[in-house]
Parts: structure tokens; C-alpha cells; sequence
């Protein structure tokens, strides 16, 4: 379909399609309880908080601040107070602790509602950052430098300034980081080396009459430890994905190509670019999770999935929230992103990092994390360790609250990261290391969960493969990064979920994704200079991962024994619960008594995160005598 079809904008009218490509954005957190509204012409604010310079900006005729993430956010909030069951225990109540069910999904929302987006001239932003902070109506204001791929660029980038001051402290070392070779290195001038990241160019012989077969090319799709062995997840039902739908966010897709015409959901969300570098990008990420099955080009790891895109025209926190917002649990989020980080040198994508690090994107994954999607998240091609303690320290405006989540303690965005590994030597004539060693430009660290080949991927799009006059008939044997790698992981997860469907079966929550692609897969190998503690996590085996989705147990036990006096109710919980578990709870009298019941009992859950369930359990003495009971659980499986 075209790739207008279905392009949207979160409100009002859509902006130039190249609006926001690559550009710094300029975020404003106004402070919780102050009550601030803002309009075109300035901003206003509960009595005794002075909104200073935030009204000042606000009406300035070349700036316009909006929500960031839609008004919707509060009547979302309002909702879920309104649904809410209240926690008040009745006269009685022995035992109770704990958070109540819902708070953190609430904080978010909330939280959310009090972010803005700043639009305004590029050369200002700094500018208006520091004086929107000296607002006592504003928690916070910081400056985000823009998004990028994983491609070729000759010009130097520019960093923000306070980015720019902490990677002049930081170059030397930055540079000397073990793991480093000459197929990625960047000069002064900010030009890559040979190993260059998606800078192939088309062929110019004309495609011919009927495109080739080129799966066999397509590695990924083998047996493990090589691949990821697709073929295996093929012959199961709804192992090709089916009732999952996957939206990627990047910039650019051309879903007219001759291999995406089957389950293609089109742009859902903004403006697709037309640049052919983003163009290129985003359709070989289409490439490798949904390829059309049939007897030509290539076939995707998970064809039968849906597969749409939301574009990075508007600001990236709103297309990922927007993406979020047309799916379920289940699905999947595919970020095709990475920006410049606090060590990001301006040469190149030396030191850009995954984007959850900034507090906008940070809350838009989290808000699809706590709604059952799973977010996979490219690590970035910055070369750069993730645990480094650089990034505990908070950009300049960031908000108060804002803790690394990269260290997933305080905060955990809860997206699966995927670092980029070798694929085996000697695919098309290459080699880029041992198998499924960390390839030189990926990010790694703790909070990398998998990996995927992060070179000699053959999909669609580029047409170094096969290329010619039109771009419908291109394909590639060459893309690569971070970017290459996701979509890998991406399509195994689809594959998964569609079995787990076709059973009859509740999907994998974020935190199970995240969990059973730890604990199976082909692991990370070392190679010189990169050894595998320098973590990209293992590489997706589905002849594994879809048996240990499937697995299942079912046993019994008793969790706790309590007394009641006569008449009175008391309140017990218990938590650290897998949430995936199918757990019914009975309580049964232990003291004898004859001739009418003695208890009875109400179960209350709290999903106290996204891989645990708290259990409360209200229990009422119904006899005037002193009860002793125990509780009963039963696990039924998942």
C-alpha cells in the first residue's frame, strides 16, 4: 500500500514529513500539584506558584508548547481511579502491607500528563531550556539530541552543549575502549572507515524478469547456533506469527515493495520520510520480520505477523506512545532508534546509546511495557559500555526523579535491548569474528538481553543484492548494526507469541520475553578484544525458546496458616508471584466445628510489575468461636 496510508499525526495538523527528522527536541515537565495549564499565548498556574518564564516563552510567537503525549493522558488517569477497587479494610484487618496494585501505572500516567514538547527554532532550544527551568512552575527541561540510524555520514554531527562539554573530557578514553578495530573506526572529520554501517549502493543492471530465490541466503533463518532456526518455528502451528502485530518506529518504509504486499499494516502513526537512506532502512527491517512467503526474494522470520510503522515525524516519545495505543499484550514495539549520548563525540555514531536513557522515551516505553506489549529496543552502534557509571549522572534539566535505567534498579523501562553479533564466518565471503561474538561498534552491557547478526543480513531494500531502476524490486545482502540485529530478535518473539496463540495460550509478558531469551539461545562468544563479558546476551533459538514458552507444571501447597477470633476479618498478602502462573487460592478451616460454615474468603491481585502478581486474601470468621485455617494455593500451569 502506499506509504501515506494511515499516517496521522496525534493532533491536529500533520507537520512537513522531514519536521522533526534528526533534530534536537526540547522537552518541558511542569511541576506535580502546581496545576499549570498552558495555551498558545502563555501559561497560568495554581495560586502561589509563579509561572515566570514559562508564560513568557510560552507566548513568544515562534515557540509552542504542547503535550507531549496527547490530552488524553489525564482522562486515562481518571479512568483508572475510577476503576479502581478500593484497598480500605474492614475493622479487623490482622496483616496488610504493601503498594497497591496499580501505582506505578498510575505514576506514569500521571507523570506523563505533565510533559510537554517545546516547538521552537533549533538554534533557541538551549536557550529556552535554561529559561524555562528557572520557572518555579517547571520540574524540568532538557534538550534531547536528535535520533539516528545506523548509516553512513560524512559530515560531522552536532551534539548539544552540555553533551558536547562531557565528550571533550571523555574522547581519549572513549577512543581507547577495548574492542575496536579498524572495520569501524571513524576519522577526525567524522567519516566511517570501510566497514562502513548501510552504505551499500544499487546495482544499476536491471532486475531481471523474475526475481531469484534468496532465501538461501538468509542465515538467520537456519538451524542454531548459526541461526535462529526459523524453520523449525515454520513447521509448528502459528509458528509464522500469526495474531501478532508488530509496529516499527523509525522514519521511512516502502510498503509497495514486491516482497511486503501480505499482512502490511501501512504507517499507523506520523509521516513517512521519503529519504532513500530511511526508506532503505525501514524496509529491510520489514524484510526480515514479515517477507511475504512464496517462491521468490526473501521470507520473513515471521510472515503471518502484522506488521505496521509509526513514524518519527513527530516527536519520538508521542510515535512510540501512539504505537502503544494501537496494540495489546502480546504484540510487539520494535525501536529502530539510538541518539548521542554524554560520551557521543560528534565523529560519526561513536557513543550514541538506546533511548530509554532520556525521561520522555524512558516513560513512553514503560507506558507500553505496562499494557502487555513487549518493546524491543536497539542497544545502539556507539561501541559504548552501558554500565558505565557516566551515565548515572542525569543530563542538565532532567527531572529529579530520573535515576540510569540501564542499571534497571530504580527505574527499568522494561524493553528487551538487543546488542549486534558476528554471524558465522564465512557468510557472502566474510568474516567479521567467531559466531556470535560482539561486534565491534555495539553497545553492550548487563542490560543487553540478546543479540541478533549484526552484519551480512539479506532482506529488502538497498539493491546491492539486486537493485536497478525500481526500488520495488531491491534487496540487500548487507544490512547491518544494531539495526539488523533487532529485527531478529523482534521476529522470534513474534514467532513465539503466534505458537503460544495457536495453543490457546496467554502471551508472553515483557518480563517473560526478557527472561526466556536469557535463559536459552546460542551464547555469546568471545573474540579478540571482545570478550563476552562485554555482554550482548545470547542469540535466539527457537527449537528452544518456543518448548520453554510452552512449558508447563501444575502442583499444590499451603502458603500460610492464620487465627481468627470469632466475627472478625483480617487481611493477609502474599507477593513475588510469577505473573504468567494460573494460581486459585481456597481457604480451609483447620479447627473442627460442625453444623454451618466457618469461613470465608476474597481474593484481591495485585500486578505488582510486569513479572510478578501480589495476592490479597480477605478472610472472615463467620462463627463467634476462635478459627484456625491455612491457605491453599493451587498452581494450574501457564
Amino acid at each position: 500500500m502506499p506509504q501515506s496510508s494511515g499516517a496521522e499525526n496525534s493532533g491536529g495538523s500533520p507537520p512537513p514529513p522531514e519536521s522533526l527528522f534528526g533534530r534536537p527536541e526540547l522537552v518541558c515537565v511542569t511541576r506535580p500539584g502546581a496545576g499549570v495549564r498552558i495555551t498558545a499565548t502563555g501559561a497560568t498556574a495554581d495560586a502561589g506558584v509563579a509561572v515566570g518564564a514559562l508564560d513568557a516563552v510560552a507566548a513568544e510567537s515562534d515557540v509552542l508548547i504542547t503535550p507531549l503525549f496527547g490530552v488524553d493522558r489525564r482522562a486515562a488517569r481518571a479512568s483508572a481511579d475510577g476503576g479502581a477497587d478500593g484497598p480500605a479494610g474492614p475493622d479487623g484487618t490482622v496483616a496488610a502491607g504493601g503498594p497497591a496494585g496499580d501505582d506505578a501505572a498510575r505514576w506514569t500516567l500521571d507523570t506523563m500528563a505533565r510533559f510537554h514538547h517545546v516547538d521552537a527554532p533549533a538554534d533557541r532550544l538551549e536557550e529556552l531550556a535554561e529559561r524555562l527551568r528557572s520557572s518555579d512552575a517547571v520540574e524540568a527541561a532538557y534538550v534531547k539530541p536528535g535520533v539516528d540510524l545506523a548509516v553512513q555520514r560524512t559530515e560531522r554531527r552536532t551534539v548539544p552543549a552540555q553533551a558536547a562539554k562531557t565528550a571533550k573530557k571523555a574522547v581519549k578514553k572513549a577512543v581507547r575502549k577495548p574492542g575496536g578495530t579498524a572495520a569501524h573506526r571513524t576519522g577526525a572529520d567524522g567519516a566511517e572507515g570501510p566497514g562502513a554501517l548501510n552504505a551499500m549502493v544499487p546495482d544499476t543492471a536491471d532486475a531481471p524478469p523474475v526475481t531469484p530465490d534468496f532465501t538461501a541466503r538468509q542465515g538467520y533463518l537456519d538451524a542454531a547456533p548459526g541461526g535462529i532456526d526459523a524453520r523449525y518455528a515454520w513447521t509448528l502451528p502459528g509458528g509464522r506469527g500469526a495474531g501478532v502485530r508488530v509496529i516499527d518506529c523509525e522514519w521511512g518504509w516502502r510498503f509497495t515493495h514486491e516482497d511486503l504486499l501480505r499482512n502490511q499494516g501501512g504507517i499507523v502513526s506520523g509521516t513517512g520520510s521519503t529519504d532513500t537512506g530511511f526508506v532503505n532502512h525501514g524496509t529491510a527491517v520489514l524484510g526480515e520480520i514479515g517477507g511475504d512467503v512464496n517462491a521468490f526474494g526473501v521470507t520473513g522470520i515471521s510472515p503471518d505477523a502484522v506488521t505496521s510503522a509509526s513514524a518519527f515525524s513527530i516527536p519520538t516519545a508521542t510515535a512510540i506512545r501512539n504505537a502503544a495505543d494501537r496494540l495489546g499484550p502480546g504484540d510487539i514495539i520494535l525501536l529502530e532508534i539510538h541518539r548521542p549520548g554524554p560520551r557521543a563525540t560528534g565523529a560519526g555514531q561513536q557513543g550514541f546509546i538506546a533511548v530509554e536513557w532520556w525521561p520522555d522515551d524512558y516513560l513512553a516505553i514503560r507506558y507500553a511495557v505496562d499494557r502487555g506489549i513487549t518493546v524491543v529496543e536497539a542497544a545502539g552502534n556507539g561501541a559504548e559500555n552501558l554500565d558505565d557509571p557516566v551515565y548515572d549522572t542525569p543530563q542538565p534539566g532532567f527531572p529529579a526523579w530520573w535515576r540510569n535505567p540501564f542499571r534497571r534498579t530504580a527505574l527499568d523501562a522494561g524493553a528487551v535491548v538487543v546488542g549486534a553479533g558476528a554471524p558465522p564466518p564465512g557468510t557472502h565471503g566474510a568474516d567479521h569474528g567467531p559466531d556470535r561474538s560482539r561486534l565491534d561498534f555495539s553497545n553492550f552491557g548487563a542490560c543487553v538481553d540478546a543479540q541478533g547478526w549484526g552484519r551480512e543480513v539479506t532482506t529488502t531494500g538497498y539493491g546491492d543484492l539486486q537493485g536497478g531502476t525500481g526500488q520495488d524490486l531491491w534487496y540487500t545482502d548487507r544490512f547491518s548494526g544494531t539495526s539488523s540485529a533487532s529485527p531478529i530478535v523482534v521476529g522470534a518473539l513474534a514467532a513465539t507469541q503466534g505458537v503460544l496463540r495457536a495453543n490457546g495460550r496467554i502471551p508472553l509478558s515483557p518480563a517473560r520475553s526478557r527472561q526466556l531469551l536469557r535463559a536459552t539461545g546460542s551464547p555469546q562468544q568471545d573474540a579478540p578484544g571482545r570478550p563476552a563479558t562485554q555482554r550482548i546476551g545470547n542469540r535466539p533459538n527457537l527449537r528452544q525458546l518456543i518448548p520453554a514458552a510452552l512449558q508447563t507444571a501444575t502442583w499444590v501447597g499451603v502458603q500460610f496458616r492464620g487465627t481468627l477470633a470469632g466475627g472478625r476479618t483480617g487481611r493477609w498478602f502474599t507477593h513475588s508471584w510469577p505473573a504468567h502462573w494460573h494460581v486459585v487460592w481456597t481457604v480451609v478451616p483447620t479447627s473442627p466445628r460442625p453444623g454451618a460454615p466457618q469461613v470465608r474468603w476474597k481474593v484481591r491481585v495485585e500486578r505488582a510489575s510486569d513479572g510478578f502478581a501480589t495476592y490479597w486474601i480477605d478472610v472472615t470468621n463467620l462463627v463467634t468461636d476462635p478459627v484456625d485455617f491455612e491457605a491453599r494455593f493451587a498452581v494450574l500451569g501457564w
